[in-house]
Order: C-alpha cells, then sequence, then structure tokens
C-alpha cells in the first residue's frame, strides 16, 4: 500500500516515546512465519474526498461490495470501477447537523459525525451492522439510508468507544466490543500508555434488543470473529499485542483464555472462507513490535494468517509500506482487500490462494 505517513503532533510524538520506553519487552519479535511481501502489487481502490480510513470491511449476502465505514461518519459501498463508491448509510447526524450534510466537503472531528468501524452483515435478513466509536451499535437494513443505533448501553454502563463486530449467521447475536471505558477512540493510544484495561466484549441479541456483557477487565478489545463452529470467539486484544478465545457453549462456556500470541498490535479479526480446523483467521496490525525500535522497514509485518484449530501464526504480509493495516478480508479465489484507518483507499491483493501446504501461490 502507498505511504500514509502523517505530520504527528507533539502530543502524539511524545506519548509514542514514551510507549516505546515503558514497553521495552515489546520492542521485538520472534515469531517464525512464513513471508508474503505484496509491495506495489496491492492495488489502492480510491476513496472520494474528504472521506479516507476504510477501517473495516464487509460483504452483502449476494457477495457484493466491500462495503466500509470511513472518517466523515459514513458507510460506503463499493460498486466496481465504473460507479466507484457511493454512499450506502449514514446516522442521523448527517441530517441534523449542517456540518455532516451530506454536500459539506470540510473535515471535521470525527466525533461530530460519528466514526464508523468493524462492521458486519447479517445475511438472512440482510441487516448491516456496524460499531460507531461514538454513537454505538448501529442497524441499516439491505437498501441502506439510515441507520438506528440499536445498543449504547450494556449492563447498566454507557458504550464509550465502540470498535469491533462480528454476526453469529445461524443464530443472528451480534457480537461487538466496547474498547475502553475510560478513553474514547480519539485517544486510543492513552489506552495502551496507561495499561487501561475497562474494555468489554458484548453480545445484542435482536429478538430483545439487549446487550449483554460477556467479559471485562479487557486492556483494549479490538477486533472479534466467530469461530466456524459457532462454539466460541476469537478476539483481538490489542494493547497485549494476542488474541483470546472466548467460549460461548460447551464446557468452558463462559470463560476466556488465551488464544495466539501476535508479532504486533492487532485490530480486526477476520475468519476465512475455509471454515473448520482447516480454517484460519487474518488479524491486521496497526504496527508490528519491532515499530517502536526500527520504524517501518520493507520486512515490517502488517497482517498475519493464524490457524483456527490452535492459534498458530502461520504467514505474514509484509512490505506495506508506512500504512496501518486495519483488517484483511479473503475473498473466494485468493484476493485479499485490506483496510486502513490511515488511508484514502481500500487495498486488492490479486493473490493466487493457497497450495494443499497451506503456502501462498503467487
Amino acid at each position: 500500500m502507498e505511504s500514509a505517513a502523517k505530520c504527528r503532533s507533539p502530543a502524539t510524538l511524545l506519548l509514542l516515546l514514551l510507549l516505546a520506553h515503558l514497553l521495552p519487552s515489546m520492542a521485538t519479535s520472534h515469531v517464525e512465519m512464513e513471508s508474503v511481501y505484496v509491495g506495489q502489487r496491492v492495488l489502492p481502490v480510491r476513496l472520494g474526498r474528504p472521506a479516507f480510513g476504510p477501517e473495516s470491511l464487509a460483504f452483502d449476502h449476494r457477495g457484493n461490495g466491500p462495503y466500509t465505514g470511513v472518517s466523515n461518519g459514513r458507510v460506503l459501498r463499493w460498486r466496481g470501477p465504473l460507479r466507484g463508491w457511493t454512499e450506502f448509510a449514514h446516522n442521523h447526524k448527517h441530517e441534523t447537523v449542517a456540518a455532516c450534510a451530506a454536500k459539506k466537503r470540510l473535515v471535521v472531528p470525527e466525533s461530530a459525525c460519528g466514526r464508523p468501524l468493524g462492521l458486519q452483515f447479517h445475511r438472512q435478513s440482510g441487516d448491516l451492522y456496524y460499531a460507531d466509536a461514538y454513537l454505538g451499535l448501529m442497524r441499516v437494513g439491505r437498501r441502506g439510508g439510515q441507520a438506528e443505533a440499536v445498543a449504547t448501553e450494556a449492563g447498566g454502563a454507557p458504550l464509550n468507544f465502540v470498535n469491533g463486530v462480528d454476526v453469529d449467521q445461524d443464530t443472528g447475536h451480534v457480537y461487538f466490543t466496547d474498547s475502553s471505558a475510560t478513553f474514547q477512540r480519539s485517544d486510543y493510544l492513552t489506552i495502551v500508555l496507561t495499561g487501561d484495561a475497562t474494555g468489554r466484549l458484548l453480545r445484542y441479541d435482536p429478538a430483545t434488543g439487549v446487550a449483554a456483557v460477556l467479559a471485562s477487565g479487557l486492556s483494549f478489545p479490538n477486533g472479534v470473529a466467530v469461530s466456524a463452529d459457532g462454539t466460541h470467539l476469537v478476539l483481538a486484544e490489542t494493547a497485549r499485542c494476542r488474541l483470546l478465545r472466548h467460549w460461548l457453549s460447551g464446557p468452558r462456556a463462559g470463560t476466556t483464555e488465551h488464544f495466539a500470541d501476535l508479532p504486533g498490535y492487532p485490530d480486526n479479526v477476520r475468519l476465512s472462507d475455509a471454515g473448520g480446523d482447516n480454517g484460519y483467521y487474518w488479524v491486521g496490525l496497526n504496527r508490528d513490535k519491532s515499530w517502536m525500535a526500527e520504524g517501518t522497514t520493507p520486512r515490517s509485518v502488517a497482517a498475519v494468517r493464524v490457524r483456527a484449530a490452535d492459534g498458530g501464526v502461520v504467514e505474514a504480509l509484509r512490505g506495506l509500506g508506512n500504512a496501518t493495516v486495519s483488517e484483511v478480508v479473503e475473498r473466494p479465489g485468493g484476493a485479499l482487500w485490506i483496510g486502513s484507518v490511515d488511508t484514502p483507499y481500500v487495498g486488492l491483493f490479486k493473490a493466487g490462494g493457497l497450495s494443499s501446504s497451506g503456502r501462498r501461490s503467487l
């Protein structure tokens, strides 16, 4: 992907320096994995100004898309090279707040108009659920339009930083994360810096309209994915550079355990189409661990492929420049769609799929 380097404020630089000082043990990684250097082979599918930051990607029940949420608070849909990106959904502020109107081209603070992050369809109903970091868990019908907030609190506490989303296609339950009860998305670095562990894993039941707390005391819970058999969730705990597994059924139901250590700070988690014990998860990395000491290099890990059976990290995507990776979605045929909270485009890498040995054919 192309470089997305930006001038950082003194406050942000100070936070990064402090983080590097306070977390020396996270400076290097010794995970052994096969590497794919994608480099200039990633095609940028550009968004229209002033939108940027396609953090998460979803495809509808017909395989159309991707759909993605962007910095101006809207959800866009890719209609192909001829039609490009068109608006699919917005929240109530885009009809009631002048600065958020569709014809406004100004860049306003994301908290003013909302900020969609993780999103996923329930294929049977056609509903799209997405996490608005500031407004709560949102839902919009298959035809798009104005989305409604279906959850703004859980367990008697308001949602503060709604982040990752996945949907159990069999039950219709929506699983999502509230990354911190203390800090909002605009202060996400502070969550890591302070060791804040007030995040929660949540479940929304469309039948009852209730959002329940499944786990709490988490350190920056981020992306979440439902396992192929629906027995558990795989959850990214960003501040601790790891994946957790939360059991939904069976003898360990209700418990949360360690699943995988990662070579960087994870964002979203997506289950591959392969499914079952032979499947795997793609995990986007905001940065790899060596970034604190070395900066971005051609070897920097941007995303990893993790075995669903045992949490083994088996493959790394490298060579994506200075752009962070929020999400990787693998489509039939092996194409990888790559989201980033920092870029004005979605990346498309047309890989050749996986061989029987698990190695990617390029």
